[in-house]
């Protein structure tokens, strides 16, 4: 996060006067973001003279300096204010290695923050798990996330 410099009079073309609003201009760089592949649902893009305001959301730190230099290779764009946040999706499921002394309420507790749901590491693994009480160190695990 932060201000990053352009060169001014560097970049696409995409303004084809001066006279623009900063509301069109946002327009034409959110419409030339998209241009490139980016999803950009969860984006929002404000102009400032010649600032432009990156916020949102995005998948991932690739995406969004891809995203923070495409907004800011634009001729009349010299500055980018990136206010975008990394969402990193959540794995479907982890996997965990048992260690001595562990049991499967323990490891609910903390992977779940919930003792209770050793259940549902229990149920992920069956057939290989016949009882909760029987794990040993060294077993791989299955963890799912919670629905």
């Amino acid at each position: 996060m932060g201000l990053i410099s352009f060169i001014k009079n560097a970049g696409e073309k995409i303004f084809k006067s001066e006279e623009k609003r900063e509301a069109e201009k946002a327009a034409l760089i959110l419409s030339h973001i998209k241009r490139f592949g980016f999803d950009t649902r969860k984006i929002q893009v404000t102009v400032d003279d010649d600032r432009v305001t990156l916020s949102g959301e995005v998948e991932s730190r690739e995406i969004k300096n891809k995203i923070i230099v495409t907004a800011g290779n634009v001729e009349g764009i010299a500055s980018v204010d990136d206010r975008l946040m990394v969402v990193e999706p959540v794995p479907e499921k982890q996997f965990y290695t048992v260690k001595k002394g562990d049991y499967l309420s323990k490891i609910a507790k903390d992977v779940y923050g919930n003792a209770a749901k050793y259940n549902i590491i229990f149920e992920a693994n069956k057939p290989m798990l016949k009882d909760p009480d029987l794990i040993y160190p060294g077993q791989v695990l299955i963890i799912p996330p919670l629905d």
